[in-house]
């Protein structure tokens, strides 16, 4: 558990196998915070979040705040390297995340670490280029963790990876999803008003979600996502 502010944050036990790393996490330093720039690698145009962070924040926390910038699901494999030491998946013979905060890291700005989830394969490992902007006080009135910035909607998880990806972008590129949308737009408007939109479209109904997704594909919606950052937050006290 660490605070920030108003709010209490719920993470994993810290391991007891590594006193001096567990050592970092309780002398963390509260009220300081990490601003983030994390660049999702190998995609162009550049997908991207600002994150705004607690220096209390564990490794294993960052990995959750992460998973949710990003739509993931954590059900994969993941792994930090920082100052190349890895720290990684329980399953892993690595340190373990939750025993190391950020604040023990020694991290300054303008250094640089990575996230890598999904990694087992080099083509579908999807990589995450951090670099620290910033280190600051926390703002009084601001609750953390935090998106103050951001470009573009992640891929799906289990497209394949950034070179698939870039593949079904061309694919499903904005003219081709604007015609089909329009064409399936077309069969309803022109169907009686008693129909429902299955009976119209038929199998073509299972078409909508990706058409949704390819035709927002360029938005970002941080609004959305601090709303969703929010629900990592529990009432507590400082």
């Amino acid at each position: 558990m660490f605070s920030c502010g108003n709010y209490t944050y719920r993470s994993k036990p810290m391991s007891q196998g590594d006193g001096a790393e567990a050592g970092m996490v309780a002398g963390a330093l509260p009220g300081t915070v990490y601003r983030l720039r994390v660049i999702l690698s190998g995609i162009s145009p550049m997908i991207w979040r600002q994150l705004e962070v607690p220096a209390t924040l564990t490794l294993a926390d960052l990995h959750e705040v992460l998973q949710t910038a990003f739509g993931w699901s954590g059900e994969r494999l993941h792994r930090f390297t920082v100052h190349g030491r890895d720290y990684g998946s329980a399953e892993l013979e690595w340190a373990e995340p939750s025993a190391v905060g950020l604040a023990g890291l020694g991290l300054r700005e303008r250094e640089r670490f990575t996230y890598a989830y999904d990694f087992f394969s080099p083509l579908q490992c999807w990589r995450h280029d951090l670099r620290v902007e910033a280190v600051t006080a926390a703002h009084p009135r601001r609750r953390y963790p935090w998106c103050s910035g951001g470009a573009r909607t992640a891929p799906p998880q289990d497209c394949g990876g950034p070179e698939a990806f870039l593949a079904l972008r061309q694919e499903h590129g904005r003219w081709a999803t604007t015609v089909r949308m329009a064409e399936l737009i077309g069969l309803l408007l022109a169907a009686p008003p008693t129909s429902t939109v299955r009976e119209v479209l038929g199998g073509a109904i299972e078409e909508l979600p990706g058409l949704l997704y390819w035709s927002g594909i360029d938005r970002f919606d941080r609004v959305g996502l601090n709303r969703t950052l929010a629900t990592l937050r529990t009432k507590g006290t400082p």
